[in-house]
């Protein structure tokens, strides 16, 4: 049975503010350093026109913090060089033509292959919009195809500074996104455990549970294969972890958090009082870390609808604002292409938050005009500043972050010379307001229709890996990696499955979902994965009661 979910666009809980990151001072220093240095030389050398240059390398800064040092060294490549290509595209179109309509249109194709591409490489915050917000500024900056190389290896030598900055803490701390990931998990499992697997709020517990181990056990295998006593620790903690998700009843969810606590401590050397392992606990990691990962082609296909969504809503967005005779459109197009989330109720929530943000932020730039003012040196250091407290803050809810983004951004303008605020915060709101506008009616407009064929395909893939682990719970003596690989695969089908659901729900204009269905799913697919740990030894064979033979049933 289907049932179809009334459509609502909520504003309560959009401006609540949570808790801050775990490392919310990480990416708030690591800009300071990147962005702080390139500046002052450029003060020093009286080219702080330039900084515009400068400050798309030191923004690299701000991405892979949570990734293993391994995994970072890659990504902040990757980040570097599409920064690097998009100020490159933007300044030799800049250079070619000044006509504003198709600085807009190649603006708003750049956001799309952009946010396209962070979403399918799942790259992280900041995710698109800082690239988005470079690139863009790049296309309205005055330009010669002669000065362009210059420009674009300043950008170049400030995203390799970035990418030092970023790695550096790795010799202190080695294994510090792995350990707070794997922290992650076990407080998720242990809030869970709480719950006893009973009550109203036990589904979203388990779901967040699964997804936090799940999330655990991809950073370990990005850290690479090289084995030693603190990542055997870690392994056999999220093993730990998974127990307790498959037989909450019997965790201890103060030990589960006395571990957690240990991660988070200072020392390198973990001293950690853990279960041993049985031999087989740890089959599937070796597996695991061998399975092939979905190409960037499959990966990309199901987000046609998104970039369709960003393209259209920031080139309309930029049109909009040349027909008003903004000065700066590239800021109508770039708060168009920050809106755009996994479906229309994120999209309408992060539009609320954005508007909320710059509304107050000009507010701010108001006040803080005057001192930065007084001379360039000023101005660096309030933009310093103004980095620090965006990353410092923009974890607790995206709006808070967004009030230090926007003097931020107001300032850099200046950076070339000192304009007239009123100018610059009447374009800012007007920009605004547009760019939010339009953005949200080009999501409405551009429909997700795939949204529930994505759905249907999470729920056969997770059908089908319940009933291969059914199938082999079903032999007498199934294989031990054999199982532990069924294990995992349904594991991860069980996350994927919640994830895309949630994407799912927030569209409209589509046909009902199978809620129903997907409820049916996770409840047994749960119950099987709980089967398939007591089968390898992992649990107490007792501690389910409900456990019936439809858990192992093909």
């Amino acid at each position: 049975m289907s049932s179809a979910t009334p459509f609502r666009l909520p504003l309560a809980g959009v401006l609540r503010l949570g808790r801050p990151s775990d490392i919310w001072f990480k990416p708030a220093l690591s800009v300071v350093v990147a962005v702080a240095p390139p500046n002052l030389i450029l003060l020093a050398l009286g080219r702080l026109d330039l900084a515009m240059y400068t400050m798309a390398g030191s923004l690299c800064a701000l991405y892979g913090h949570n990734r293993p040092y391994a995994a970072r060294a890659r990504t902040l490549v990757w980040v570097v060089l599409g920064m690097v290509a998009g100020v490159a595209t933007a300044l030799v179109t800049a250079s070619l033509t000044h006509d504003a309509v198709i600085l807009v249109t190649v603006g708003a194709l750049l956001a799309a292959v952009q946010k396209t591409l962070c979403d399918a490489t799942r790259v992280g915050p900041p995710a698109n919009v800082v690239l988005t917000f470079i690139s863009s500024a790049s296309l309205f900056a005055p330009q010669t195809l002669g000065q362009v190389p210059g420009h674009v290896g300043l950008a170049l030598a400030t995203g390799a500074w970035s990418w030092l900055v970023g790695m550096a803490p790795g010799l202190l701390r080695p294994h510090g996104p792995e350990r707070r990931a794997t922290a992650q998990a076990l407080n998720a499992t242990a809030a869970y455990a709480d719950t006893r697997g009973t009550g109203d709020g036990h589904a979203r517990a388990r779901a967040a549970s699964a997804a936090a181990i799940h999330a655990a056990w991809q950073s370990l295998l990005a850290a690479g294969a090289r084995q030693d006593p603190t990542r055997r620790a870690l392994e056999r903690l999220l093993v730990r972890a998974e127990v307790a998700l498959a037989a909450p009843a019997d965790a201890d969810p103060a030990r589960l958090r006395a571990w957690a606590g240990e991660l988070r401590g200072r020392r390198r050397t973990l001293r950690l009082d853990i279960p041993a392992e049985d031999a087989g606990e740890l089959l599937g990691v070796d597996t695991e870390r061998a399975q092939p990962r979905p190409s960037l082609r499959h990966r990309l296909a199901p987000l046609a609808p998104i970039a369709a969504r960003t393209a259209i809503g920031c080139a309309l967005a930029g049109y909009a604002s040349l027909a008003l005779g903004v000065g700066r459109p590239y800021w109508a197009l770039v708060t168009a292409a920050s809106l755009y989330q996994a479906n229309v109720t994120l999209t309408w929530r992060r539009g609320v938050q954005r508007v909320v943000g710059n509304l107050l932020g000009v507010l701010a730039f108001a006040a803080l005009a005057p001192l930065a003012h007084l001379n360039a040196l000023a101005l660096v250091l309030c933009c310093v500043a103004l980095n620090f407290g965006a990353e410092a803050l923009i974890g607790r809810n995206y709006w808070l972050g967004t009030v230090c983004v926007t003097p931020m951004a107001l300032l850099i303008t200046e950076f070339a010379r000192f304009q007239d605020p009123a100018t610059l915060v009447t374009d800012r709101v007007v920009d605004t307001l547009i760019g939010a506008l339009v953005g949200l009616v080009a999501a409405i407009a551009v429909t997700n229709r795939r949204a529930g064929d994505r759905l249907e395909d999470a729920l056969t893939t997770a059908e089908r890996a319940r009933e291969n682990a059914a199938r082999l719970l079903a032999e007498p003596h199934p294989a031990p990696r054999a199982l532990d690989d069924a294990r995992r695969g349904l594991a991860a089908a069980l996350v994927d499955l919640r994830a895309t659901a949630d994407a799912a729900s927030g569209e409209w204009w589509q046909r009902a979902l199978p809620e129903d269905r997907v409820v049916l799913v996770e409840q047994s697919g749960h119950r099987t994965l709980a089967a398939t740990v007591r089968r390898q030894g992992l649990a107490p064979r007792q501690q389910d009661a409900g456990t019936t033979t439809e858990d192992i049933r093909p």
